[in-house]
């Protein structure tokens, strides 16, 4: 067993919460028993929140985690209480400062009560939030295009989710962004160049979601390539997501303008980096460098950028690589409109300057990831085919592999094939001309990857 006070404060913590739900289960809410139970839970959860502004109870993967900490499952107290949050279907609980010994008492009864296979019908407490399971699906190792595509849609009704809760009490639900973050750095893990190639297919008609959701795969793309992993991987993911939570606070009328802004309503935008940093910063179970990320995303390595007058010698890493995945979808968004090479101008933008606003090193490593047609993309070769990008090439990005689908007279193939233009082969395609548009030949990219 761990010594550490942390440690032995986790496992108390749930060793009086096994206690206190098994009692619940066994006798009236009114017995001594019952009662003396959950004051030592109540006890115990107060040490805990002695250093801490909340305390979170959850299931990672096949551990019992007390804030950080993995609870030994050497009893089979802790692997009662388990199966219990299991069987009601939830993830994580989160108790806040202030919390109270009737909340703590409801929040028991709900879940000793629980039916088999239903999440607990828990009221709104106003210190205890319930964390159901968030993405039911979760992505296999040999998930194939669908699967990802449902997880991207998921992830998307989940910023809508981020977004309304932010607007509406203050805070965004921090347990349904832990939720959908996991599932995705998984996904990168698995599969990143088929999650990379979802970020492409764009719906302008949800664009503020979308893009929540791009930047946290293209953000965490990047990480995974730095070798982040783990807790680390996916608070940066978390941040990502929420980089712009701040724009709740932006008027619609600004927020929303199909034209340009004047000066006035560009000051008043701007705003949303310091406003997204406070919404953060008291939003509990939420990881320090989600209100940092927030606060420094639109700020740059040379000085400039905004918030006006805030001075970094260091950007934060995760700041950095949010801040070229923002800069790198906010661009490819405008390509519906403008008919323009996004990564071309990407990289006109992320190398201006002299280079000096961003990091050269890790745009460098950016185009790598997802090339000068990204994964997903459709292209017409030297030939005159239309192919879909499958694969980027890192030492050239301007050669990725492609699968030929339309012929030069726009007739589908029957038998699609690919090639690497990396390669030299005589009579195949050997370059890209320029990216398409999928609707002018009815083409679903994703089908062919």
């Amino acid at each position: 067993m761990s010594t550490t006070p942390r440690a032995k404060i986790a496992e108390e913590l749930a060793r009086r919460f096994a206690a206190a739900l098994r009692g619940a289960q066994l006798y009236a809410p009114e017995h001594p028993l019952v009662k003396r139970n959950i004051g030592a839970l109540a006890e115990t959860i107060s040490v805990a929140l002695a250093a801490n502004p909340s305390v979170t109870i959850g299931i990672v993967e096949d551990d019992l985690v007390v804030g950080d900490v993995p609870v030994p499952r050497a009893a089979d107290t802790m692997g009662e209480l388990m199966r219990r949050l299991q069987q009601a279907g939830i993830e994580r609980i989160v108790i806040e400062s202030g919390v109270e010994t009737d909340e703590i008492t409801e929040l028991v009864q709900c879940v000793a009560h629980s039916e088999r296979g239903s999440a607990p019908a828990t009221p709104r407490l106003k210190h205890i939030r319930v964390g159901k399971l968030q993405v039911e699906q979760r992505v296999e190792a040999t998930g194939d295009m669908a699967t990802f595509q449902r997880l991207y849609e998921d992830a998307t009704g989940i910023a809508e989710r981020l977004w309304d809760s932010a607007t509406t009490e203050g805070k965004p639900d921090a347990d349904a962004a832990r939720g959908i973050v996991d599932s995705l750095a998984q996904a990168v893990a698995q599969n990143r160049t088929a999650l990379l190639a979802l970020t492409a297919l764009k719906n302008y008609d949800n664009y503020t979601f979308t893009h929540m959701v791009n930047v946290s795969i293209l953000t965490m793309g990047q990480a995974r390539g730095l070798g982040m992993e783990g807790t680390t991987l996916r608070q940066v993911g978390l941040a990502a997501l929420m980089h712009d939570i701040g724009k709740v606070k932006t008027p619609p009328e600004i927020l929303n303008k199909p034209d340009g802004l004047t000066d006035r309503e560009f000051e008043v935008l701007k705003r949303h980096t310091v406003d997204g940093a406070e919404i953060l910063r008291t939003t509990p179970d939420v990881p320090p460098l989600a209100p940092i990320v927030a606060f420094e995303h639109h700020l740059r390595s040379d000085g400039s950028g905004y918030p006006r007058g805030v001075s970094r010698s260091r950007l934060n890493v995760a700041t950095m690589l949010c801040g070229i995945s923002d800069v790198y979808d906010a661009m490819r968004s405008q390509r519906v409109y403008q008919q323009a090479f996004p990564t071309d101008r990407i990289l006109t933008v992320l190398q201006r300057n002299d280079g000096k606003q961003f990091d050269q090193n890790l745009v460098r490593r950016f185009v790598q990831l997802v090339g000068i047609y990204p994964a997903g993309n459709l292209v017409r070769l030297d030939t005159g085919e239309i192919a879909v990008v499958v694969k980027v090439y890192a030492p050239d990005p301007y050669r990725p592999r492609v699968k030929v689908v339309v012929a030069a007279d726009r007739t589908p193939l029957s038998r699609p094939y690919e090639v690497n233009l990396w390669e030299s082969h005589e009579g195949l395609p050997d370059s890209i001309q320029a990216p398409v548009d999928p609707t002018d030949y009815n083409v679903d990219p994703l089908a062919h990857m």
